[in-house]
């Protein structure tokens, strides 16, 4: 039987010695590498951080203790310590556990993550909350080197410092950010001025220092900057000294005893940690230590090579598409720049960022920063593409509304993920951008129904003299032939696919081939023909169209891939009312008031009616659909 079979909680795992970690570490391994080969997921980031995990678990009394990791996917070793191991093959499929740490998943999950550089915030909010209930217990932000280019990140650490509650901070350093490890001095270093014994005489010298009659101020001041000094010598600790932290590390994150003996020294610390801990991306999983990039977030691959498991041949995807035309649209035009919020492979600009390395910027985790940086590069002459996942351009909303949009300032958003994303669930699907976008003055919104329009959509936006956005989808294109030609659209006009007299049907970005497939459903089936249109923008709307078509097809249908308060079905409403139109019923499809949960992303458009099904099923309730007699 493995080590693994026999823990089901944090107690469990504390009942091996230590020099069984090791083996239980290579069990956890092997499982992560099993599972994720089938159901996809993150896994270099969870290789990396395996024995840090154990590490907490067997020095902190969860769930008592908290622990609260920042973004979340790398949170997989402490779902298989905390009673998840048996439903771990259901990670990230539709009705099973979540590829990130849910509250209500499971009391061992503290906070509920998914978006980066919350931990130490959520994690100051939980401690002091404890205090005030007189909880003695640990809180434990652990957050991940990249998650540290947020300023989210230093709001928290700078209110900590001055709090001085006893918060402990883990930087889990993989090596793509901060600083390298220096090595076994600063280890020794740390894991001596931890020691419990040295925190009170470092205390007790400092107050015997400050009660010198004359010079005890000076001299302790004097004493506090030699050892910041020599910290700053070998550690980069004094960025996090000076938010009033006890800095300790870089330490070797693959190390058990430096790991149990560190956490257990700074574990009786009564000011604000921060352990700065070097880790491995991908460690113990060959393909993923090379190419920890590729690894970070993958779908079904081979365990012994590495390779992507190929499904039926496909479309390019709407990302590669954006990819390549932003690169043919740069070469014609050296004002367009991109900018990203360290997502070049996932927003497909890696080939931009090497053929124009000086109009490629990549932020970091930092879409504030990013959408006001792309503002400022547009006051002179520029036309700034920024190119993030729909979620995450949330982070922004104040930065649209007043750095972009108030000004009117011709920046452009690439919102790639728009829509229902699927496996990584609520926190990743991008279902609000219609809505939150469309009520900001002077934005253009708009979705394509397939990679060709995408591409003129991008044109469009670039060349439109203030701010425009598109989003459109993960995964593969419809598979229409690209034009050579990259023609504009006229701003706010729409597109009549077909024509009928007994149904109106109004789709946007995805849902419109949903819509075509409908209409084939009703003409076929039922004998009942719709008219389709591709309405194309949210914002401005092709009024005028709506209109006509209304005041002759007074049954209307919207269809979005959006959450239906204020989303692109509202701006129908809001237009054909203030029209004065009447006589006329109009069902809006989209996603309910609700956050919609991991899945594939066809088995979620069909539980939400926005796919053909739900189109008919939606017209039925107008129509007595029965199927005609075809043939004979």
């Amino acid at each position: 039987m493995k080590l693994l079979d026999n823990i089901n909680s944090s107690s469990d795992l504390k009942q091996l010695p230590r020099s069984q970690l090791p083996e239980l570490a290579l069990e956890i391994r092997q499982r992560i590498v099993d599972v994720v080969s089938k159901t996809g997921g993150h896994l270099a980031s969870n290789l990396g951080v395996v024995e840090l995990t154990i590490a907490l678990h067997y020095v902190f009394d969860l769930p008592s203790d908290k622990i609260v990791w920042d973004v979340g996917h790398q949170a997989y070793t402490h779902k298989l310590l905390t009673g998840r191991r048996d439903r771990f093959q259901t990670l990230r499929q539709h009705g099973g556990i979540s590829g990130f740490p849910r509250i209500s998943e499971s009391p061992y999950d503290a906070f509920s993550a998914g978006h980066s550089s919350t931990s130490i915030s959520a994690g100051l909010g939980i401690i002091a909350a404890k205090r005030l209930k007189n909880d003695p217990s640990k809180v434990i932000a652990v957050i991940g080197d990249g998650s540290m280019t947020a300023g989210m990140a230093y709001e928290a650490l700078n209110q900590a410092g001055d709090l001085k509650k006893d918060l402990i901070v883990i930087l889990n350093d993989n090596e793509m950010s901060i600083s390298k490890n220096v090595g076994a001095l600063s280890s020794l270093l740390s894991r001596t001025f931890s020691a419990k014994y040295l925190q009170g005489l470092r205390k007790e010298f400092g107050e015997l220092l400050r009660s010198l009659p004359g010079i005890g101020n000076d001299a302790y001041q004097f004493a506090k900057r030699a050892e910041e000094s020599f910290k700053a010598f070998v550690t980069p600790g004094v960025l996090f000294e000076a938010f009033n932290f006890d800095y300790f590390g870089p330490i070797k994150g693959h190390r058990f005893n430096q790991l149990i003996d560190m956490l257990e020294n700074i574990k009786t610390i009564n000011d604000p940690v921060l352990l700065h801990v070097a880790t491995q991306k991908g460690r113990g999983y060959e393909p993923a230590e090379k190419n920890p990039v590729y690894f970070h977030g993958i779908g079904c691959f081979q365990v012994d090579t590495g390779d992507k498991v190929e499904g039926k041949p496909c479309a390019p995807s709407y990302t590669k598409v954006f990819g390549k035309t932003m690169v043919e649209l740069a070469e014609a035009d050296k004002k367009i720049v991109a900018v990203t919020a360290a997502m070049p492979e996932g927003t497909g600009l890696v080939e931009f960022s090497k053929k124009f390395p000086d109009r490629f910027y990549d932020v970091g985790i930092a879409e504030q920063h990013g959408v006001t940086f792309a503002a400022g590069m547009s006051t002179e002459g520029f036309k700034p593409v920024v190119a993030i996942y729909s979620t995450f351009l949330q982070r922004a909303y104040d930065q649209l509304i007043h750095d972009v949009c108030l000004e009117n300032l011709p920046v452009t958003f690439a919102l790639d993920r728009g829509g229902i994303v699927g496996d990584d669930g609520p926190t990743h699907n991008g279902l609000f951008d219609f809505s939150y976008l469309r009520a900001m003055p002077n934005m253009v919104v708009m979705a394509p129904k397939d990679e060709n329009e995408l591409r003129r959509m991008m044109r469009t936006a670039i060349n439109y003299p203030g701010p425009a956005a598109f989003r459109y989808p993960r995964g593969a294109g419809v598979g229409v032939d690209l034009e050579d030609e990259i023609t504009e659209i006229p701003v706010g006009q729409a597109e009549v696919i077909t024509r009928g007299a007994d149904l109106l049907i109004l789709a946007i970005g995805v849902t419109v081939q949903e819509a075509l497939a409908a209409r084939k459903i009703l003409a076929e089936t039922y004998g009942r023909y719709a008219t389709v249109v591709n309405c194309r923008f949210v914002k401005p709307l092709d009024t005028k169209l709506l209109i006509a078509l209304a005041q002759k097809i007074p049954n209307i249908i919207t269809v979005e891939e959006n959450v239906r308060q204020g989303g692109f079905g509202s701006a129908v409403l809001e237009a054909l009312h203030d029209a004065g139109i009447g006589n006329i019923h109009v069902k809006r499809l989209g996603i309910a008031d609700t956050f919609v949960e991991h899945g594939p992303q066809k088995l979620l458009r069909a539980r939400y009616g926005i796919d053909a099904d739900g189109i008919v099923h939606a017209a039925s309730e107008w129509f007595s659909l029965s199927a005609i007699k075809t043939g004979s």
